[in-house]
């Protein structure tokens, strides 16, 4: 068991500070198809609006604030003070980064998967060399990247707003539409991550129960090293991750 705890990826997360059309800062709305995700505060201060089953929430954030939500939930980072940084902890580590998230387009786009792909894929491959240059290109195709999740996300939250929660059943639809295909890979990451965990936990409690200890002779620290290169363009903000499957023993 040498994975980071429950399986879970955690990352670094500065969210963008960049205006929407509602004239308010922050990431790009989104959902998560199978895997629930957390955040710890660091410093800043901001907004977390949601749609769920309970309707459209605003949660206050500042430093020190603890929340997670699960799958299903739309969300959205806003950025108020201009310098809001979170800790990102993410359920079932792999998942997200092979297409997890959906991002809230209009329904156009998300019912063309062709177009959901061209929308969301940032690519630096025919641009400019230099690392800087190259950095304006990647946020300039974040930004628009954003700037249509917003515009899906504003209309189906004043859908939320008059029809209720039930609203969010075309999107969940979309969704699970654009993600099925991949849903069969995700359970090898699902079964070498969280559930290899679990089941060696249970293991380690059934040795103990009848009076063995043999992990315990296994017991090691392991530290993993930022991914190399400038911090991502993440949907939410820009993004310091770690290489957790690069993680070398050091005791």
């Amino acid at each position: 068991m040498t994975g980071f705890p429950g399986g879970t990826g955690v990352s670094h997360l500065r969210v963008y500070d960049w205006p929407a059309a509602d004239g308010l800062a922050g990431g790009s709305p989104h959902l998560h198809t199978a895997s629930a995700e957390g955040y710890v505060v660091l410093r800043g201060a901001g907004v977390l609006e949601t749609l769920s089953s309970a309707g459209f929430r605003e949660t206050p954030l500042s430093a020190g604030t603890l929340l997670w939500f699960t799958p299903g939930t739309v969300h959205r980072l806003v950025n108020t003070s201009g310098d809001l940084e979170l800790v990102v902890v993410m359920q079932n580590a792999g998942l997200p980064e092979a297409g997890d998230a959906v991002l809230t387009y209009p329904p156009d786009v998300l019912a063309d998967p062709r177009a959901y792909r061209t929308a969301t894929e940032l690519s630096s491959a025919a641009g400019p060399t230099d690392p800087t240059a190259a950095d304006v290109v990647l946020g300039t195709a974040a930004r628009r990247r954003r700037d249509l999740a917003v515009e899906g996300y504003l209309a189906l939250r004043e859908r939320v707003g008059s029809e209720g929660p039930a609203a969010l059943a075309e999107l969940h639809a979309a969704a699970v539409a654009l993600v099925g295909g991949k849903a069969a890979g995700w359970r090898h990451a699902w079964e070498r991550g969280p559930k290899a965990q679990a089941d060696a936990t249970g293991q380690h409690l059934d040795d103990i129960a009848a009076g063995r200890g043999r992990h315990l002779a296994d017991a090691s620290v392991h530290v993993a090293t930022p991914a190399p290169g400038p911090q991502g363009h993440g949907m939410c903000g820009r993004l310091q991750v770690w290489d957790l499957d690069g993680a070398h023993t050091v005791a």
